[in-house]
């Protein structure tokens, strides 16, 4: 496992999963943090660069050149490691899986010898702290880096991931994850779990906003990111990725509910 220390970010900081491939929404984001007086330094990404959208090698480099912390996503271990898939830990024939052909044979095609080397070298760990809170930020899991982890997911399946996150790098008071795509904070015990969202899709809540989260003076808070999806759409279709996915950055609507818990589908 490779762990990666920042020390101690008393500043506020930002923290956000899923780029998704989408160029437009990670704009906005560095220059939604860049009016926040937030540096790159403390705008941290917990993982998943490419996915769904059009952009991937597009959204890689301006992650690269603005030099965020950034931990490995499933996405970037199968690019790194040549594989055929993207590793999502999708249930056979379900929706995701189906899909997920199309867009990982795009970002696969895209992304280069250079950035497969990069995505090698990122942490399955970042840790740091603040105001005193001892912070880790990973992906999924540690048992599993695309472990689903919802914010209706049974206690133990928390309680054993911190277990595993305090044996490999020490106490943790909050944990920052991905992966999964919404955004939730839950208490553990001592420990509170926070999905910091994604950026490159909506959350399924029928509008094309997605999300981020903010660490200030020891709180957390989700916020709402507005960004130009109209052109990430149009990436998408010029890229021949329509088979849904490219709706969803209209709708707000994902084309997969069938992964996510019942409680979190429209139909609930």
């Amino acid at each position: 496992m490779k762990l990666v220390d920042l020390g101690a970010r008393d500043t506020p900081l930002a923290v956000f999963g899923g780029p998704y491939s989408n160029l437009h929404a990670t704009q906005a984001l560095l220059a939604l943090t860049a009016r926040l007086g937030i540096a790159p330094r403390d705008t941290i990404c917990t993982g998943d660069l490419v996915a769904y959208c059009g952009a991937p090698a597009q959204t890689v480099a301006l992650i690269r050149a603005a030099g965020l912390p950034v931990v490995a996503g499933n996405c970037e271990k199968q690019l790194a490691a040549h594989q055929m898939d993207c590793g999502c830990g999708f249930e056979n024939g379900s929706a995701c899986d189906v899909l997920s052909a199309g867009w990982y044979a795009h970002a696969d095609a895209a992304i280069g010898a250079n950035a497969r080397a990069w995505m090698d070298g990122l942490p399955d760990m970042i840790r740091f702290t603040h105001h005193g809170l001892r912070c880790a930020v990973i992906h999924g899991g540690l048992s599993d880096i695309s472990r689903f982890l919802w914010s209706s997911s049974p206690a133990s399946a928390f309680a054993s991931e911190i277990a595993l996150i305090e044996t490999q790098g020490g106490p943790v008071d909050i944990v920052f994850a991905g992966h999964s795509g919404i955004a939730f904070q839950r208490r553990i015990g001592q420990v509170d779990w926070v999905n910091a969202g994604v950026i490159g899709m909506p959350p399924n809540d029928g509008t094309p906003r997605t999300e981020y989260a903010l660490l200030r003076d020891g709180a957390v808070t989700f916020h709402k990111l507005d960004y130009d999806h109209a052109a990430a759409h149009a990436d998408m279709q010029s890229a021949g990725l329509t088979q849904g996915y490219d709706n969803a950055l209209r709708t707000g609507y994902w084309p997969s509910e069938d992964m996510l818990p019942a409680s979190l589908r429209r139909s609930s």
